[in-house]
C-alpha cells in the first residue's frame, strides 16, 4: 500500500503519481471515492477538482455513499461538479479557462450494452476515450499529463489506448502498473444498470500516462 508522504521543505504530500501542488481535474469518478483518497492524503482538497457524469440526484440514487463522500470532499474544500461530460468538459461554465497539471479518469467505460467482446461495444468506448483525449489536452498546463487507468487483457487490450491517444497528439510517458491498494477508500464502481454500486475485478490494470506531443 502506497502512504502518502511529505518532500520536505515545501510541505507538499504526495500519494503515487500526485501531489498537493497539482491542480488534479479527476473525470468520471463515479461515487467521488478517488478523489476523496486523494484529499484525505493531501490534507486538502483545495487542488482538486471532482467531477462525474451523473447528477446530484442520480449520484444520490446510484451510490450508497456518493453524496457522503461529496459532502467530505467539500468540507476538504475541493471543487465538486456533477454532469460534467468528458466529451465537452471544456465547455463547462465551471471549467472554462481552467488549466490543470493532472488531468485523471480511471477505467473509462461508455456502459453497458452488451458483450466487451463485441465490436460496437468496443467501438463506443474508443469513442469515448477519444473525445476525452481530444477536449482535455485543451485543459493541459504546457509540462501536465493525461492519466487514463485501464485493464489491459482481452478484450480492453483492444481498445488501443495509446493510439487514440496519438490521434491528439499526445506522447505516451508512462505505463505504470495500477494498485487500488495505493489509494486507501477508492471503490471502482460499474456506474451503470442494476450493479451500479458494485465493484468489477481491475486485475492487471495499468495507469497510461501521457504528455502534449
Amino acid at each position: 500500500m502506497a502512504v502518502a508522504w511529505n518532500d520536505g521543505a515545501a510541505g507538499t504530500k504526495w500519494l503515487k503519481h500526485y501531489s498537493s501542488a497539482q491542480s488534479i481535474l479527476v473525470v468520471g469518478d463515479g461515487d467521488f471515492s478517488f478523489s476523496l483518497a486523494l484529499a484525505t492524503a493531501f490534507g486538502s482538497g483545495a487542488n482538486l477538482v471532482a467531477t462525474s457524469l451523473d447528477s446530484y440526484a442520480e449520484l444520490n440514487i446510484k451510490y450508497s455513499d456518493g453524496t457522503s463522500n461529496v459532502a467530505k470532499l467539500e468540507a476538504m474544500g475541493a471543487t465538486v461538479l456533477h454532469g460534467v461530460d468528458v466529451k465537452d468538459m471544456n465547455l463547462h461554465a465551471n471549467l472554462q479557462l481552467r488549466w490543470f497539471d493532472r488531468i485523471v479518469f480511471n477505467f473509462p467505460h461508455a456502459g453497458f450494452n452488451g458483450r466487451e467482446d463485441k465490436v460496437d461495444v468496443i467501438k463506443s468506448h474508443q469513442e469515448l476515450v477519444r473525445s476525452f483525449f481530444a477536449t482535455a489536452r485543451h485543459m493541459l498546463w504546457r509540462h501536465g499529463e493525461i492519466h487514463v487507468t485501464h485493464k489491459t487483457k482481452h478484450p480492453y487490450s483492444m481498445w488501443g489506448i495509446e493510439q487514440l491517444a496519438s490521434q491528439s497528439s499526445l506522447a505516451m510517458v508512462e505505463q505504470a502498473a495500477f494498485q487500488i491498494q495505493d489509494y486507501p477508500g477508492y471503490n471502482q464502481k460499474r456506474g451503470s444498470s442494476w450493479r451500479c454500486d458494485q465493484d468489477f475485478p481491475i486485475g492487471d490494470s495499468f495507469t497510461f500516462k501521457f504528455c502534449l506531443g
